[in-house]
């Protein structure tokens, strides 16, 4: 069976189980929460200035099941995919290839008076892949602890009305629209950080946060280490420093919310991790009005980004490239105040190319630590495109087919924004631009159930169509178009 043919039944099966559910009554529903992404995601879902009633409580939860003191909170999350793809898009690719991601994430935390100590341990680990698979530490991370800290925090400091938080240790890192710095979603591993951040809320009017962090690297970094299961901690190198300054902004005017930042990424060599010495400022401001029915809504976020890059890892390339680079993201939508809710946006993003590979300069924008999976489709075996050489205009529509299910259509046109620039990290690239710059359209489709509060099941299928530069460009593999399914489940203890 095709992967169209599965997505197909998956939906149907989804729809029919949740015609199922029973329905409540409006009193049970008074209250109204932020739903957690599929994914680990337990130790964010308690604000020390905030509180704890964003997201609802688990059904299932060992805090209740045995029974533990409300200063300590104890979870796990068990996340099981299987995706299979049919078709290639990488430099001399063959053939499809088939994945099955698991992560499991315990989580605990100890509060005493204003002071809390925190632990997370993920295992991210694979089973199918093979050598031809190109698996990678974006695939697995097994039995290491990403979150290891010391928070403190004051909801009225100083009596200024201001709420106030440091956490220092190893923790996770997640700030506005989540295209530079991100708690990674659909990826099977997590971004980590060993540092310091400090956190100042004025309620319903400003927030700002300020970080100074050595990003974790995972280990093993080796495709044949990753497949023969050796274990290596991950750690920082001690010579790559990432910094910065966020300042939030509520309701500027007309439900206008803005946003302000840069960040700072000073990267150093180590014997276990070599990199390109990326030295880089990049500021960003961001302006967003958040859905709601009967209105529209929109975002733009504008990036720019500075300093100075090697063209590769090696010892022995000591030149450093001028680096100048951008990003922009509009959207704007509408949601109806009809059955469904549907809400249909048009959006574009344009991430810089490099122009000439021989001018001593380096124009390709570079996402940092940032998350793609919302505005590219699935990353995990596929990840065809990210935030790098890209001018890609599309829509999107979502809906509630039934009570607790999401459904979203996605359909997207690619074109390298320099036609002589590598489109992402495929390896394809002419030089010569000969091939064009066209890359193709990709539809997505994917659904999400929520059984309830403790378990989710989610499915979905991306084709790419495949355009002139994805076919004819040196090294690319047939001109087959790409299928990518997957099905997978979330439980929350």
């Amino acid at each position: 069976m095709n992967a169209q043919k599965i997505s197909v039944a998956c939906l149907k099966a989804i729809c029919f189980m949740a015609s199922f559910t029973p329905s409540f009554s409006t009193a049970e529903e008074k209250k109204t929460y932020t739903k957690p992404p599929v994914s680990a995601f337990s130790s964010q879902m308690s604000d020390a200035l905030l509180g704890n009633d964003k997201y609802e409580k688990p059904v299932w939860n060992l805090h209740d099941a045995l029974d533990l003191p409300k200063w300590l909170s104890l979870s796990v999350e068990q996340r099981t995919r299987y995706e299979t793809m049919s078709g290639n898009f990488k430099a001399g690719g063959k053939g499809g290839d088939q994945q099955i991601p698991l992560q499991t994430d315990v989580f605990a935390e100890a509060r005493f008076n204003h002071f809390r100590l925190g632990g997370e341990f993920l295992d991210a680990r694979q089973f199918g892949s093979d050598a031809g698979t190109g698996v990678n530490n974006t695939h697995v991370d097994e039995a290491d602890l990403i979150q290891g800290y010391l928070g403190w925090s004051e909801q009225n400091f100083l009596h200024s009305g201001l709420g106030t938080e440091v956490i220092a240790g190893r923790q996770t890192l997640n700030f506005g629209s989540r295209r530079l710095v991100a708690r990674n979603v659909f990826r099977n591993t997590i971004n980590s950080f060993d540092g310091i951040r400090l956190r100042v809320l004025d309620y319903n009017n400003w927030q700002f946060n300020a970080f100074a962090t050595m990003p974790v690297n995972r280990y093993p970094t080796a495709s044949t280490d990753i497949l023969n299961d050796v274990q290596d901690f991950d750690t920082n190198n001690g010579r790559t420093w990432f910094s910065g300054g966020f300042f939030e902004m509520y309701n500027l005017g007309l439900g206008i919310n803005g946003e302000a930042y840069v960040y700072h990424l000073d990267e150093g060599d180590s014997a276990k991790n070599p990199t390109k010495n990326r030295r880089y400022f990049t500021p960003g401001m961001r302006f967003y009005i958040k859905p709601t029915k009967a209105s529209f809504d929109f975002q733009v976020e504008t990036i720019g980004q500075i300093g100075t890059v090697r063209a590769t890892t090696a010892a022995t390339d000591g030149k450093n490239l001028q680096h100048q680079a951008w990003y922009q993201h509009a959207d704007v939508g509408y949601t109806f105040d009809v059955p469904m809710s549907p809400r249909f946006a048009l959006e574009y993003d344009y991430a810089s190319g490099d122009k000439n590979p021989n001018d001593g300069k380096d124009e390709r924008f570079d996402t940092l630590f940032g998350a793609r999976r919302f505005d590219f489709g699935p990353t995990g075996i596929y990840g065809a495109f990210s935030r790098s050489n890209l001018n890609t205009p599309g829509y999107k529509l979502g809906f509630s087919p039934l009570q607790d299910v999401q459904t979203t259509i996605g359909h997207r046109f690619f074109w390298l924004a320099q036609k002589t620039d590598s489109w992402g990290s495929t390896g394809l690239q002419d030089k010569t631009g000969k091939s064009g710059s066209f890359v193709g359209q990709q539809l997505e489709l994917t659904t999400r159930w929520d059984v309830n509060s403790s378990l989710n099941l989610e499915t979905g299928w991306t084709h790419l169509f495949k355009g002139e530069f994805a076919k004819n460009a040196p090294k690319a593999p047939n001109g087959m178009d790409v299928d990518y399914f997957y099905v997978q489940s979330q439980l929350r203890f």
